[in-house]
């Protein structure tokens, strides 16, 4: 049964409608999506991959995420940011990834500004959750029709633009806003669903870097 994005699977469980009962993507919703994270190879593997699934689906990724984490060394950037025209070569070359020359340059390049921010900031966390949205910023409750109508929210947009200040790429205003989400910086687990209340009680407990 689905209903205003919300779909009770066979658990009896109400869960956000958008893992569509496929198995894989249940469990990514279920176990990551939204649990805050503070790993800096975590976040820039997010970040990156949504870079990657422009102009395709999350789903698509989800499925490519091991043959992306071989590609480009675990997502650790101090050895991404190493990577020559060999590299980008070998990844062209990988069937397993996306092969897409200038998000692949984007990753590369991206993992150079990631240290410049380590650098600045100590952690990439705690550059990240810097940006955080404040309670006064957040919707007073959070329904499918206020997911639909805010692609992006005001913080996405000052994310985005420090980040394109700074020199990374593939980090729109939208693709920021997905990485927040699914990096716990927000919970946007609609109203209903039962992931909502623990991704908060962990948010909540959460020491921010």
């Amino acid at each position: 049964m689905t209903e205003r994005g919300l779909h009770v699977g066979e658990d009896g469980r109400m869960r956000c409608a958008w893992h569509g009962g496929l198995d894989d993507y249940r469990r990514y919703h279920d176990e990551e999506w939204g649990r805050p994270v503070t790993g800096d190879h975590r976040l820039f593997e997010k970040i990156c991959l949504e870079g990657f699934q422009s102009g395709l689906s999350w789903l698509t990724i989800l499925r490519k995420r091991e043959a992306f984490r071989a590609a480009f060394a675990g997502f650790d950037f101090d050895r991404v940011a190493t990577f020559g025209d060999e590299d980008i070569a070998r990844c062209l070359a990988d069937t397993g990834i996306v092969r897409h020359r200038g998000k692949i340059v984007s990753t590369i390049n991206n993992a150079r500004r990631a240290q410049a921010l380590r650098d600045e900031f100590g952690t990439l966390a705690r550059y990240f959750w810097s940006f955080e949205p404040k309670p006064e910023e957040r919707p007073a409750r959070v329904d499918w029709e206020t997911i639909v109508a805010n692609p992006t929210t005001p913080t996405s947009v000052r994310l985005s633009k420090d980040l394109k200040k700074r020199g990374w790429t593939f980090v729109g205003p939208t693709t920021v806003y997905a990485f927040m989400q699914a990096m716990g910086l927000v919970n946007d687990h609609v109203e209903g669903c039962f992931c909502r209340a623990e991704v908060e009680t962990r948010r909540n407990q959460l020491d921010r870097p």
